[in-house]
């Protein structure tokens, strides 16, 4: 008798990879009778890094060994374009180079005795679409991010109709139906331009989720109740088939417990509860001297607490900084480390972002609005945001965070992105200080939503529910 069999397809970015990942523990752990395989393709910088992904599925391996990692061969150059073109019509194109090797895994898998009933790719590995279908496969997207951009991108092939140009060059809000409106230059960064190759990707990418089985999100119903609604009625696909929607998160794992040692928890161990502000921006986020110069003095006149994490200007390449990090002495005004020891803590490069937001020192939290942030940030801590979006589709995160689901505070920004000190200054307070309204209703706001996420995923939730209802077409 064949193993029934699920077989997910990640993207090869770490976040989107971590993910994946836990959508496949959380199917084992509650549908241990099916078997799980996780196709894994390598991408050359800056899709992946090898060493960071090598010991990530290594630590994997080591504590869920039923899951199996098939590795496709490697995707080692990029074409000889690929600086003319963006980060998302580059990712397309790789996957699409590696169509050929996907063919060959499953069609592996399938000869070694495995019944396919699911396979799961990531938005982004949409050319695979093409390839499971031909070969009759129940496939189904895994939408990493939110669930109101999963209504956007939805929507998108009516927007292309009904909006004759870029949207970056609207003069007034985008108004997708069931969902807040927002600025036309919020839109996920793959949307503002109809000339440009990623666009069409995404509009495939729309089109083609259309035809599928079903789509997974990453959130919980709670968290998004009104994006899913909007899209489970139809009002984001008005013109075609509605696919299902499955609310299964926050997919975010663990925290280490207990902690391995570390600086900035020995540290924050040390800190009045809900005192420390939290600034990280990712593993691409990276700001110019001259803003590190205008957050530190912003941090400084603030007088909150703060634990930041800074990575190397960059302007400075990776060689010349090496695996140590930027020198801080450098890159951060003169004097400011000094000044601020006994208030702060600067650490280069990488922090344990889900250790730290889940400790109870940690009271708000400057971030880039990535979505696997995001959901740390309330699932583990309950802890308020102040959004600093920097790429892809991270504007429009803190469009929802501010304005629709309320647990963020937003940041005005020049037209470039540049964020001055005064604002810094004015926003971490407005966090951070016991007394601030703004701050409170946001702290109320997250706090419900922390209980929601952890019902969400507890027996009975809807995250739960969510899974079952999915994986019995699949046992």
């Amino acid at each position: 008798m064949a193993n029934n069999t699920v077989v997910l397809y990640p993207f090869s970015a770490i976040g989107h990879l971590i993910s994946t990942v836990e959508l496949g523990k959380l199917i084992l752990t509650h549908h241990p009778s099916l078997s799980l395989t996780i196709l894994v393709s390598t991408a050359p910088p800056p899709f992946s890094s090898t060493a960071a992904t090598t010991a990530y599925l290594n630590q994997v391996s080591l504590t869920t060994p039923s899951i199996t990692f098939h590795h496709l061969p490697a995707t080692t150059t990029l074409p000889p374009d690929s600086t003319n073109i963006s980060f998302e019509a580059l990712a397309f194109r790789l996957l699409q180079h590696n169509n050929d090797n996907l063919r060959h895994a499953l069609e592996t898998i399938i000869s070694r005795g495995s019944s396919i009933k699911a396979f799961i790719i990531d938005f982004f590995c949409d050319p695979a679409f093409e390839v499971s279908t031909s070969l009759g496969i129940a496939t189904y997207y895994f939408f990493t991010t939110s669930a109101f951009g999963l209504a956007v991108l939805l929507y998108a092939p009516v927007l292309h109709e009904t909006i004759p140009i870029n949207l970056k060059d609207l003069d007034h809000r985008v108004r997708v139906p069931g969902i807040m409106s927002f600025p036309p230059l919020d839109s996920p960064s793959p949307l503002l331009d109809r000339t440009a190759e990623a666009y069409h990707h995404f509009l495939r990418t729309s089109l083609n989720m259309r035809r599928s089985h079903g789509i997974i999100v990453n959130t919980f119903e709670m968290f998004e109740s009104r994006a899913i609604k909007a899209i489970s009625n139809g009002l984001c696909t008005p013109n075609g088939r509605t696919p299902p929607v499955y609310s299964i998160g926050p997919l975010i794992g663990p925290t280490s417990s207990p902690p391995c040692p570390n600086e900035c928890l020995d540290w924050l161990n040390s800190q009045p509860r809900r005192s420390v502000v939290f600034l990280c921006f990712g593993s691409m986020g990276r700001f110019s001297k001259a803003q590190l110069a205008e957050i530190a003095i912003g941090l400084e006149r603030s007088g909150s607490r703060f634990l930041w994490v800074v990575r190397s200007p960059p302007e400075e390449s990776d060689s010349s900084t090496g695996f140590n990090g930027p020198d801080l002495d450098q890159v951060l005004p003169i004097g400011f480390l000094h000044r601020t020891k006994s208030m702060g803590l600067v650490v280069k490069s990488w922090a344990p972002q889900k250790e730290v937001l889940a400790h109870e020192s940690v009271g708000g939290f400057v971030t880039h609005c990535g979505w696997n942030s995001v959901l740390e940030s309330v699932a583990l801590g309950g802890v308020p945001v102040i959004g600093w979006p920097l790429y892809a589709e991270q504007r429009f995160n803190r469009v929802v965070l501010v304005e629709e689901i309320k647990v963020a505070l937003d940041l005005e920004m020049s037209s470039d992105g540049f964020v001055a000190a005064s604002e810094v200054e004015k926003r971490v307070r407005e966090l951070m200080e016991p007394e601030s309204v703004a701050g409170k209703a946001v702290r109320v706001r997250v706090a419900a939503l922390r209980d929601g996420a952890v019902a969400a995923m507890a027996n009975g939730g809807s995250s739960l529910v969510a899974l079952d209802r999915l994986a019995k077409f699949w046992i």
